[in-house]
């Protein structure tokens, strides 16, 4: 491919829908051209900022049905008069007048209380679930960005014990790679990245013709309750928690190669503390 790459293709690869003959093409042609690496990175960037704006807040369906169920009933007197028999009965029974009047307040308020509570809480889930969406967009815009970068990886090599000790004295933890990797995955190398603020350990692999990020840095607190997405943007994505790492992977190659990688790096972790454990 010696001309540049046409927006309808740029567009296809932002959004994930390239063939992998036509990503392998547009891989070759943005290694060479400055000018369409730029362009495909900004309109990947450009896609999840989009999404982002575009978000509007949407009442839960409990709120609505009852608001509908509130003035459906109020709609049935919509002077809010009442009969000669009502009057005649409210003259005889002020008690109960009183009665009824207390209970329709009391049940406005349960009505109003309960919809309360289901807004705060409907608040919450969709806070987590920005924040899950938040942090899946922020790894892909990495991922991206490292694949339209021209310069070479922070450290080259396929070697695990040279990857490994390179991060000694940049990250405030450790971690292990796996000896033996699934069939047709090597390690490339990796960055040291920040992600949040904080230093992030992104090991580089290939699955194939696909490249993955894997990045590995210290739990936070919501990492143990909120769970990404499987999918984000064209992009699969996977992980694992453990005491003292979080560990999230993203490509564009299958779901199941994905998962077999990122289960040969939990293997390794646990080898590790098993290793430790175990009595010399």
């Amino acid at each position: 491919m010696t001309d540049h790459i046409s927006p309808s293709l740029l567009n296809a690869l932002a959004d994930g829908e390239l063939s992998s003959d036509q990503l392998a093409i547009v891989q070759e042609h943005l290694d060479v051209c400055p000018s369409c690496t730029s362009e495909a990175l900004t309109r990947t960037l450009l896609k999840p900022a989009i999404a982002k704006a575009g978000k509007r807040y949407t009442a839960p369906s409990e709120f609505e049905d009852r608001m509908k169920s509130l003035i459906s009933a109020q709609a049935q007197r919509p002077d809010g008069s009442k009969s000669g028999n009502d009057l005649a009965r409210s003259r005889r029974k002020p008690g109960a007048l009183a009665y009824s009047g207390w209970a329709a307040a009391a049940a406005l308020f349960l009505v109003l209380a309960g919809s309360l509570l289901l807004h705060r809480l409907s608040g919450r889930t969709e806070t987590a679930a920005a924040g899950q969406t938040a942090l899946a967009s922020e790894i892909a815009d990495l991922h991206v960005a490292t694949l339209a970068a021209s310069q070479p990886l922070q450290v080259l090599s396929s070697d695990r014990h040279t990857v490994k000790p390179w991060f000694q004295g940049k990250i405030p933890f450790a971690f292990n790679l796996p000896e033996d990797l699934p069939e047709g995955t090597r390690l490339d190398g990796a960055n040291l990245v920040f992600l949040h603020s904080a230093p992030v350990a992104q090991l580089i692999y290939s699955i194939g013709r696909h490249r993955a990020s894997v990045f590995v840095r210290q739990p936070t607190t919501a990492d143990a309750k909120n769970k990404l997405p499987t999918e984000y943007s064209g992009f699969q994505i996977a992980g694992f928690n453990t005491a003292e790492l979080d560990v999230v992977a993203v490509t564009d190659a299958d779901r199941a190669h994905l998962t077999s990688l990122v289960s040969a790096i939990e293997q390794a972790q646990t080898n590790a503390t098993v290793q430790q454990a175990s009595p010399r």
